[in-house]
């Protein structure tokens, strides 16, 4: 398995989004949590099985929730870069 670590613009648009949920509901704050830590030992397992976004960078598309989570292979760790939620502009995180 591949470490895995999130910078931390990706670890607050986590949070932000975590916390948005948990206001609407803990049952799907919780939810959420747990698909995003699945998603992080997915992409951990076998990073490079999932698209390209562009040349260097990767994407994994949560399944239940309107995210993706963009990151950055390196020889000896994954880089998280963006949990960005699919409304917004796909390349706000480009230059991270």
């Amino acid at each position: 398995m591949t470490r895995v670590v999130v910078c931390s613009a990706a670890e607050g648009e986590y949070t932000h989004s975590l916390r948005w949920y948990a206001d609407r509901s803990p049952a799907a704050a919780d939810a959420f949590d747990n698909e995003f830590d699945r998603a992080l030992s997915e992409i951990s397992a076998n990073p490079s099985r999932f698209p390209h976004c562009d040349s260097e960078h990767q994407f994994y598309l949560m399944k239940r929730y309107p995210f993706r989570i963009i990151y950055r292979v390196g020889e000896s760790e994954v880089l998280i870069i963006a949990v960005a939620h699919t409304s917004r502009d796909p390349e706000y995180w480009k230059g991270r």
